[in-house]
């Protein structure tokens, strides 16, 4: 008699900060506190280079031991799209809530973070929900809209949230949490 299957290990949430990373009572660094999320913390926050920051992601995914959510903010959901499009090991991700994305093709932008235009828009191999505001000052909402349908992602719109940050007024966005964690059933269904 062979023993009893283990149960599969419950994924490891990786948080993909955005440019400058994210501050003390951003949503992201509260999970970080309340839930033993881990943070992909990289080289330069404030010079961002889309290859060192793949780079990095993927060290992340693979040294998870088993499958991971991600969990990205602004720039975090940019880097997504352009790690999954080259990257061997997206099998290993659950899924990924991709929040308030930063448009680095425009022309502001584009200068302030150079090297991440144009945004890699292929369909992502694993499930994404992506969450809008209708006032984000980095995004509109019909730019993440069309994102989200490039990437096959889920569009949820939040309505006047601006940046979907810590002065978003969000706390420990448990809202967010269930996006996050209905990623992880879609997977096991």
């Amino acid at each position: 008699m062979s023993p009893p299957a283990t149960p599969a290990a419950a994924p490891r949430v990786l948080l993909l900060p955005g440019w400058q990373n994210s501050g003390p009572g951003h949503w992201q660094t509260r999970w970080e506190a309340l839930h033993g999320d881990r943070r992909v913390d990289q080289h330069d926050w404030t010079r961002p280079l889309r290859g060192d920051w793949s780079a990095r992601l993927e060290e992340e995914v693979l040294a998870a031991p088993g499958p991971v959510l991600l969990a990205a903010h602004s720039l975090g959901c940019i880097l997504v799209g352009a790690w999954a499009a080259h990257s061997r090991n997206t099998h290993k991700v659950a899924g990924a809530l991709l929040v308030a994305p930063g448009d680095v093709e425009r022309e502001d932008l584009r200068q302030q973070i150079p090297g991440w235009a144009p945004i890699v828009r292929r369909r992502l191999p694993f499930a994404a929900t992506l969450i809008g505001s209708t006032n984000d000052p980095y995004c509109s909402a019909a730019r993440a809209q069309a994102l989200a349908q490039d990437w096959g992602a889920r569009y949820i719109e939040m309505g006047p949230c601006g940046h979907v940050n810590a002065e978003s007024g969000l706390g420990d966005w448990p809202q967010g949490r269930a996006w996050l964690l209905e990623l992880n059933q879609k997977e096991d269904a």
